[in-house]
C-alpha cells in the first residue's frame, strides 16, 4: 500500500513511517522538514494547513495517517492549536473526500477523552482542548460517510527523540541527570503506551480489515507514576524523585505563566498541566491489541529497551555510576 503519513517526523509518525517500510509498503512521509529526514519512502516537505500542499501529497495513496499535531504545553500564539490540531484534521478529512481515498487513521490522544475518574472531557490547555474538539470532528465526519478511525495511545515512551511527544523520555532523562525536582501526581495512574506498539496499531488500522468507523485505545500497562521511576530504580539503582504537592506545583505554574508571558520563553510547568496530573488516565487496550493482533509492552521491559538505546545509551545493567551523578548540562 501507498500510505501518506503527516506530521512523519514527528516522535509518533517517525515510528509508523518505518513500521509501515518494514511491512513492505511504501510510506510518502509529509512534515514541514520531511526532505531533511533520513525517513524511508518518498518525503514530501509541507504544512499541514496548506491544502494545495496535501492535496499534492495524497494524490496517488491508498490510505492515511494523520498523525501531524501541535504537541506542546504552551505558544505565545495560542491560535496554532486551533489551526495544526484542529484545521489540520479538517484538511485532511476534505482531502480524502476530494480523492476519495478509502482509509483514514487518525491519532488522537488520550488527553481527548474524559479522565479515568470522570465523565467529561477537560480542556487544561491549548493541546488538550483542541485534541477533544478534533475527536468530535472526526465522529462527525464518519457519521457522514468518510471512512475513518481513530486511534488514541496512551502516554507514549519508548527508544528515539527526547520531546514533548516523548514526555517520559524527557522525565527519564532528567531524571537520571539529576534535574528532574521531583514529579506531581505520584499516585495518579497512567497508561504507559510502548512506542513500538503504537506504530503496530496504526500499521493493522492502515492495513487490516476494519473498515467500520473505530475508535481504538492504544492502551499499555496501566501504573501510578511513580511506578515509572520504581523500575527505574531497579535498573538503574537511581534513587525515586521527590513528590512535588499539588498546591506548591499549582503556585509554581502560575510563576511559569507570567515568566512566560513577559519574557516570551516557554514555562516549565503549567497550570493546565498540573490540572492534568492531578487525574487517573488508564486506558483499556486488551481489545485493541487482540483485534489489531499486537501484544503490549510491559513497562520494565520498554524501559529497558529505551535505556539500551540512544540517548540513553551506553548503559550496563547495574548501572550505579550513572544513577549516582547529580549533575548535568541545564536545560
Amino acid at each position: 500500500m501507498n500510505v501518506l503519513v503527516t506530521g512523519a517526523t514527528g516522535y509518533v509518525g517517525s515510528a509508523i513511517v518505518r513500521a509501515l517500510a518494514r511491512d513492505g509498503h511504501s510510506p510518502v512521509s509529509f512534515a514541514r522538514t520531511a526532505t531533511r529526514s533520513d525517513l524511508p519512502g518518498t518525503r514530501i516537505d509541507g504544512d499541514i494547513r496548506d491544502r494545495d500542499a496535501v492535496i499534492r501529497a495524497a494524490t496517488g495513496v491508498d490510505a492515511i495517517c494523520h498523525s501531524a499535531a501541535l504537541v506542546s504545553i504552551w505558544r505565545p500564539r495560542r491560535q496554532e492549536f486551533d489551526e495544526i490540531n484542529v484545521g489540520g484534521l479538517q484538511t485532511v478529512i476534505d482531502v480524502c473526500r476530494t480523492l476519495r481515498i478509502p482509509r483514514l487513521v487518525y491519532t488522537s490522544s488520550f488527553l481527548a477523552r474524559p479522565p479515568a475518574d470522570g465523565q467529561v472531557a477537560l480542556a487544561a490547555n491549548d493541546y488538550q482542548r483542541t485534541k477533544v474538539v478534533a475527536l468530535d470532528i472526526a465522529r462527525s465526519a464518519a457519521a457522514s460517510g468518510v471512512p475513518i478511525v481513530s486511534l488514541y495511545p496512551g502516554v507514549v515512551y519508548g527508544p528515539g527523540a527526547v520531546t514533548e511527544s516523548n514526555l517520559v523520555g524527557r522525565l527519564v532523562q532528567d531524571h537520571l541527570a539529576g534535574r528532574l525536582p521531583g514529579v506531581v501526581g505520584a499516585d495518579r495512574t497512567w497508561s504507559f503506551t510502548y512506542i513500538d506498539d503504537v506504530a503496530r496499531a496504526h500499521v493493522c488500522a492502515l492495513t487490516g480489515t476494519h473498515t467500520d468507523y473505530q475508535e481504538w485505545p492504544i492502551g499499555g500497562e496501566n501504573a501510578p507514576q511513580m511506578h515509572l521511576f520504581e523500575v527505574l530504580r531497579e535498573l538503574t539503582g537511581r534513587p525515586l524523585p521527590r513528590r512535588i504537592p499539588f498546591a506548591v506545583a499549582h503556585a509554581l505554574g502560575a510563576v511559569e505563566e507570567l515568566r512566560a508571558a513577559i519574557f516570551g520563553r516557554p514555562p516549565l510547568l503549567t497550570r493546565g498541566v498540573v490540572e492534568i496530573f492531578r487525574h487517573d488516565w488508564t486506558l483499556a487496550g486488551e481489545a485493541t491489541a487482540k483485534a489489531l493482533g499486537y501484544t503490549p509492552t510491559l513497562l520494565q521491559a520498554g524501559l529497558r529497551q529505551t535505556l539500551d538505546a540512544p540517548p540513553f545509551a551506553p548503559v550496563s545493567p547495574k548501572r550505579e555510576h550513572l544513577g549516582s551523578r547529580e549533575g548535568g548540562t541545564g536545560r
